[in-house]
């Protein structure tokens, strides 16, 4: 586990970029955090670290965003769900299939993803600040640009 500070959006999205430089399609990074902590400015990161030119935007009421980048990318927002149905899943199913997967508020559907490379925690300090903890894939974040706590 890695405990990393941010002081701003831009330093958030270093933190994603570099954790995105380990990612390959079929991995899934979940991003966790309350609203307003950073969960999209950290996907927006990733996105651009993997090449992507596209305006990234938090998908919550669409559920899912897919991206064109070096490799294709989705993002998912579960904040809207209440539970994971079969059928829901059924609809989601697509969006893992040859993609990295970024998933906001993953928490609803715990038990039928499939095993994040990486979970990532995002947590409101005072003003810009931002505590990013990363499970997982964290080879790159060893000795990131950004300050560790």
């Amino acid at each position: 586990m890695v405990e990393l500070t941010s002081a701003s959006p831009e330093e958030t999205e270093r933190i994603a970029a570099d954790l995105a430089g380990e990612l390959v399609p079929g991995d899934v990074v979940t991003v966790s955090g309350d609203l307003g902590a950073g969960k999209t400015t950290f996907i927006r990161g990733a996105c651009r670290a993997l090449g992507v030119a596209a305006l990234v935007t938090s998908p919550t009421y669409t559920i899912g965003n897919r991206y064109e980048g070096r490799v294709p990318i989705s993002h998912l927002d579960l904040y809207r769900l209440e539970v994971m149905s079969e059928p829901d899943w059924a609809d989601l199913e697509p969006y893992f299939d040859g993609t990295i997967v970024f998933v906001e508020w993953p928490e609803v559907a715990e038990a039928i993803l499939p095993d994040p490379r990486a979970r990532v925690r995002l947590r409101l300090l005072e003003g810009e600040n931002r505590l990013v903890v990363v499970e997982g894939a964290t080879k790159s974040l060893q000795m990131p640009a950004s300050s560790p706590c």
